[in-house]
């Protein structure tokens, strides 16, 4: 990719992302049932793209399209997570907190208790045990899709990304039925969900230059075709 191709790319990135900040504040609200879909959070009755599904479509034009590749090599440990943040505590602990309400550690790090609503599914748990942090998209996915080629150091930015919307935190069960599965093959429960699903995972795809395949594309279409006007 040219240098003017890739602050292309950035420039889009920036947007999509701003707009994702936007729409998971919507969606975080406080209760014990589980959340009505948000504004921005429901598919239009006309099924016309919102105003920021452009710039996410555009987005996904951008990557490109190939077979999935080889898994030669693959094994979680390639991309090293849960890795220690500024203060010392590691980056699963940090995902509950930023992601809970009335959140209860000990020794300043370990995440004890909190409420957590997990937007695949709009299920609310209280014991962090039941809460897995998702990476959006699966490292097995990233593996197959472009990071095979990446150094360590690379793979362990992906695996504890904060910044780019790619750690989410979700039911445990529904987390381990995704898999390492791309949006051809599973989406979440909660459709009024797939619209910020499928920005976030093109967002992290765009971000990182991995590939996608013609039937994750189409799903990805298919999901941002329902964000609202």
């Amino acid at each position: 990719m040219t240098a003017r191709g890739r602050h292309g790319v950035a420039g889009v990135v920036l947007a999509v992302l701003m707009v994702l900040t936007g729409a998971r504040c919507a969606e975080e609200t406080d209760g014990a049932s589980p959340p009505d879909p948000a504004p921005g959070d429901s598919a239009p009755a006309s099924g016309a793209p919102s105003r920021d599904a452009p710039a996410s479509g555009k987005l996904l034009d951008s990557l490109e399209v190939r077979p999935p590749g080889t898994m030669d090599g693959y094994a979680r440990d390639r991309f090293p997570h849960w890795s220690a943040r500024d203060g010392g505590c590691d980056t699963r602990d940090a995902v509950l907190r930023r992601d809970g309400t009335e959140v209860r550690t000990e020794d300043e790090c370990d995440v004890v208790s909190g409420r957590w609503r997990s937007p695949f599914d709009g299920a609310e748990w209280t014991d962090p045990s039941d809460v897995d942090v998702d990476h959006v998209v699966p490292l097995a996915e990233a593996w197959r899709s472009g990071a095979r080629a990446w150094d360590d150091a690379r793979r362990e930015e992906f695996a504890n990304d904060m910044e780019r919307p790619q750690l989410l935190a979700v039911t445990d069960n529904v987390n381990q039925e995704k898999g390492d599965s791309p949006p051809d093959a599973w989406k979440p429960p909660r459709e009024g969900y797939w619209c910020t699903y499928a920005r976030s995972w093109v967002t992290v795809k765009a971000h990182y230059e991995l590939s996608v395949t013609t039937a994750e594309k189409r799903a990805l279409r298919g999901m941002l075709d329902r964000c609202p006007a």
